[in-house]
């Protein structure tokens, strides 16, 4: 008991004396260490390159969740030009020039070499023109450029200058546009069929990256935020070749017979091949009862053998102009006869029908979204070719009933090619009346006007509209250089649609062989030939 007492004394002792004294404290020290950062939901910042074309930024989904940062060093996000083989946006860019550019193509060497202010002499005139933005992404690829090689323009203005300097310039692929030249670098074009994103050389990657000291733990892509993986898609693209007079008689036919019907396609057919939808106009009816071919057959009374359809099922074709002047030489039978087989092969006509309400119907097509018609008629007769309310051949012309009809294609958001059999002249421009017409059918809406009653090739012109071609030339026809020198030349061009535009065109040229057989120019020769159309354009 007594020990008990002396123990709860002391404890009762111990307690008040720590309420009155006080000893100083020595904390332990711990070995240093790095701070932990909780992560924070506060909104996240990016920071977006100078470099990034605006239609890129346009096409970003999800921004709206993102502060944008005006310093790299402290945004949580950067979207720049990146090395990254996989990287998350690949921006396709398209070196171009006038229209009237002779050159076809270059080498990316040439292209750096002018970068850097060596070699510049490749170039027609300095400097190669661009946006601001533009240089931004090729100083971030190619280093900065040599003060002589850019010169920083608007976009508006860019059309303009190209044409004033004859400058060549680089563009975003979303700025090709009519009157522009779309080039070829190290033989590789995003207008050609076999375009390859991988290793096509104008091409400018970017990334989303995280800032290292990032307080999110989750990438920009995690927290909802997507940016387009490119500016080009090649399912929203349409080709088509228009070509000049087809007429399979005298030289041309009898070669076919001798030779092989598929002769007078055989050096050109790669080119005709390789649009999505190939046109020819072809001027003669395929008739059972005709004649064997005669080279020296003077009368102008033309048919062909119903079996010459199979050269154009070889070369692709898909639409036949039926604005003739020769389609109703034998009789109505040839001309349905005609019809009949066409339709048999699945290729489609316009121009000409079995009555005049069928042969004035533009024939429209859909491909890869892209709605583009085809609507043509012939001004000039003879009148026995016309079709009428009740017998077939060729559409007559109202002209003001064609334009209202193309304003209202126009209007429903349908792309148009307009053709014309008008008056014959053998001369690099149509006569007053004729370049008037096809002017007119510009001026009413049509993208693409080209005139199919040229056997000579003539010039150009562009309206507010779209490209005017006023004569292809021949494409299968036996006239070498008869009765004229020049009418062995020819033009075949391809027109390009993307996402319900017009955006570009390319001429290839050919050379009639044996009055039967087209070849492809030479450099020389179509060097040449160019210079003569485009010097005869006015250009």
């Amino acid at each position: 008991m007594k020990f008990r007492f002396i123990f709860l004394f002391l404890a009762l002792v111990f307690t008040a004396c720590s309420g009155i004294f006080t000893t100083p404290f020595t904390p332990t020290l711990l070995p240093p260490h790095e701070p932990t950062i909780t992560p924070t939901k506060s909104t996240p910042s990016i920071w977006i390159s100078p470099a990034v074309p605006s239609e890129l930024k346009t096409g970003m989904s999800g921004l709206e969740k993102f502060i944008i940062s005006s310093s790299r060093e402290t945004a949580n996000y950067f979207l720049e030009p990146s090395s990254i083989v996989n990287a998350d946006s690949s921006w396709i860019y398209a070196l171009v020039g006038p229209f009237p550019t002779i050159t076809d193509g270059v080498s990316l060497a040439d292209i750096e070499s002018v970068w850097n202010g060596e070699n510049e002499s490749i170039f027609p005139e300095k400097p190669i023109l661009m946006t601001q933005e533009t240089r931004d992404v090729f100083e971030s690829l190619w280093g900065k450029a040599s003060d002589t090689a850019v010169k920083v323009i608007e976009q508006e203005s860019l059309l303009e200058i190209s044409w004033q300097k004859r400058s060549w310039a680089l563009v975003p692929f979303e700025h090709i546009q009519p009157g522009l030249k779309v080039l070829e670098v190290d033989g590789k074009s995003p207008l050609r069929s076999d375009f390859n994103l991988e290793t096509y050389p104008l091409k400018a990657n970017f990334s989303l990256i995280s800032n290292p000291n990032n307080l999110h733990s989750q990438s920009a892509l995690q927290k909802g935020l997507s940016i387009p993986a490119t500016n080009f898609n090649s399912g929203l693209m349409t080709s088509v070749m228009m070509t000049g007079t087809t007429a399979l008689v005298r030289s041309t036919a009898e070669r076919m017979e001798t030779k092989g019907i598929s002769y007078p396609g055989e050096k050109i057919g790669f080119i005709l091949r390789d649009a999505d939808f190939t046109h020819i106009s072809n001027e003669v009816s395929f008739t059972p009862d005709c004649p064997t071919p005669d080279p020296w057959f003077i009368n102008l009374r033309f048919c062909s053998n119903p079996e010459y359809i199979r050269l154009l099922v070889e070369m692709d074709v898909d639409i036949v102009e039926l604005t003739g002047n020769h389609l109703m030489d034998y009789n109505p039978d040839g001309f349905i006869n005609s019809f009949n087989l066409y339709k048999e092969y699945d290729i489609k006509t316009f121009g000409g029908g079995e009555n005049l309400q069928d042969a004035r119907e533009p024939l429209i097509i859909e491909h890869n979204g892209n709605r583009i018609a085809f609507i043509g008629c012939n001004p000039v007769g003879q009148p026995f070719v016309w079709a009428t309310e009740d017998s077939p051949g060729a559409a007559s012309c109202d002209f003001e009933e064609f334009h209202a009809k193309i304003k209202e294609l126009k209007a429903e958001g349908v792309l148009v090619i307009a053709t014309l059999q008008d008056q014959e002249n053998y001369e690099s421009m149509p006569v007053p009346d004729v370049k008037m017409h096809l002017d007119a059918l510009s001026e009413a809406g049509a993208d693409i006007v080209s005139g199919s009653q040229a056997h000579f090739p003539q010039g150009f012109a562009f309206s507010q509209n779209g490209l005017i071609h006023y004569g292809l030339g021949n494409l299968f026809f036996d006239q070498m250089d008869y009765p004229v020198v020049g009418t062995r030349r020819e033009f075949y061009d391809k027109h390009f649609f993307y996402d319900g535009k017009y955006i570009s065109t390319l001429v290839f040229t050919g050379m009639l062989e044996d009055y039967a057989q087209p070849r492809t120019m030479t450099a020389e020769e179509r060097s040449q030939f160019l210079s003569d159309i485009f010097s005869a354009s006015g250009w």
